[in-house]
C-alpha cells in the first residue's frame, strides 16, 4: 500500500477520534494489522490525539505490593495466584508505616500517583480500615494522589475508601468477555465490571485496563477497547503479559514491540481523552522502542511492578527528557 495514502488514512482516524466519533471494528482491526513499516505514521497520528488532551506531559505512577501471595484466585497470568508455583514473597497487608514509607519513595521517584495494591479476592473490613488509615495520613502530609487496587469490593467498601481520600480505584477487565473463562474461573468478568462501577458511584475515579498476550484475537482486543470506552474508565493501563514460569501462562510468547505500539495507538484512538498508561511488561515487550510508546500513552509506572522488576526511575526520567516531554506535576 502507498505510504502517503496510508499515512492520510491514519490521520483520518485521528480526526475521527478528535471529533468524538468511534472507530468501526474494521478500522480498529486495520490499526492492529498495519504493516510494521506503517508504525511511525500510525504513532504520529496517535500523537495528534494525545497532544490535544495531554500535550507533552507524562504522568508517573508507582506501585507498592501491599499484600503479596496468599491469593485464593486462579488467574492464569499471576504469580501470586493459588495455582502458581512461582517463588514469590508471601505476606499479609503491610502496616501503616510501611505504606507511608512507600509513599515517600513515590515522591522521590517524581510520581504523582501512589498505587496501593493487595493480592486477594477482595479486602476484609480490617484490611480496608488499615488502608484507609494510611491514606488519611498520606493525604495529610504529601502531595500525592492515591489509587487503591484491593480486589472486588463489597457493599459500602468503595464509599469508605473514597471518604478516606482515595482518588482512584483500579480493577482491570484484563481480557475480553469471551476469553475471560480461559484466564480465571474463581470470579467473573461481570464482577469486575461491577467493582469498577461501584468505584465511580462512590466518587472515585475508575481505572481499568487489560493484559495483552493471553490468547486473545485482534478482534477481541478491539472489543476490549470498546468495553473500556463504554465503561468510561478514566485511566486505562495497557499491560503486556510477562510470562512467569510456574504460572499457567508461563510458556506464552512475549508481545512483539511493533504489536505493542499498534495496541497503544488503537486505545488512544478509541479512548482519546483518557489516561492511557503503558504498564506491566513495557520494558520486556517494547525494549529499545519504549520512547515511541509515549506518542500514544501519556502515563507510565516507575520502578518495580508487583512481582516483576521494572527499570530505574532515572532511566524513565531521562527518556522523558530526551523526548522533549515533561513529567506532569501532581494536581490535587
Amino acid at each position: 500500500m502507498d505510504l502517503t495514502l496510508q499515512a492520510v488514512e491514519w490521520k483520518a482516524l485521528a480526526r475521527k477520534a478528535l471529533n468524538g466519533d468511534q472507530l468501526t471494528p474494521e478500522e480498529g482491526l486495520a490499526v492492529l494489522e498495519a504493516p510494521d513499516d506503517e508504525v511511525l505514521p500510525l504513532m504520529h497520528a496517535a500523537f495528534e490525539v494525545r497532544k490535544r488532551y495531554y500535550g507533552k506531559k507524562v504522568k508517573l505512577n508507582m506501585i507498592i505490593n501491599a499484600k503479596s501471595g496468599l491469593c485464593p484466585e486462579d488467574c492464569g497470568y499471576c504469580s501470586q495466584s493459588i495455582v502458581s508455583t512461582a517463588p514469590v514473597s508471601k505476606y499479609t497487608l503491610l502496616d501503616k508505616e510501611s505504606l507511608l514509607a512507600g509513599a515517600r519513595e513515590a515522591m522521590e521517584r517524581k510520581a504523582g500517583t501512589y498505587c496501593i495494591v493487595a493480592a486477594g479476592k477482595g479486602p476484609t473490613d480490617k484490611e480496608l480500615q488499615q488502608v484507609a488509615e494510611a491514606v488519611r495520613e498520606i493525604r495529610a502530609t504529601m502531595p500525592l494522589k492515591i489509587c487503591a487496587c484491593l480486589g472486588i469490593l463489597k457493599d459500602g467498601q468503595a464509599e469508605k475508601l473514597a471518604e478516606a481520600g482515595v482518588h482512584r480505584y483500579n480493577h482491570n477487565l484484563n481480557t475480553s468477555r469471551e476469553n475471560y473463562p480461559s484466564i480465571t474461573t474463581t470470579h467473573t468478568y461481570d464482577q469486575r465490571v461491577e467493582t469498577v462501577q461501584r468505584s465511580r458511584a462512590a466518587g472515585m475515579s475508575p481505572c481499568s485496563g487489560i493484559i495483552i498476550g493471553m490468547g486473545e484475537t485482534d478482534r477481541e482486543i478491539v472489543e476490549m477497547a470498546y468495553a473500556l470506552r463504554e465503561l468510561d474508565a478514566d485511566s486505562v493501563p495497557i499491560n503486556f503479559l510477562t510470562p512467569i514460569p510456574g504460572t499457567p501462562l508461563g510458556g506464552s510468547a512475549r508481545t512483539p514491540a511493533m504489536k505493542a505500539l499498534k495496541v497503544l495507538a488503537l486505545f488512544r484512538f478509541i479512548c482519546p481523552a483518557k489516561e492511557i498508561r503503558v504498564s506491566g511488561g513495557r520494558e520486556a515487550s517494547l525494549r529499545s522502542l519504549q520512547p515511541l510508546s509515549l506518542y500514544a500513552a501519556n502515563s507510565i509506572f516507575v520502578g518495580d511492578y508487583l512481582t516483576t522488576p521494572g527499570q530505574e526511575a532515572a532511566y524513565d526520567h531521562q527518556m522523558i527528557e530526551d523526548l522533549g516531554f515533561e513529567i506532569e506535576a501532581c494536581a490535587l
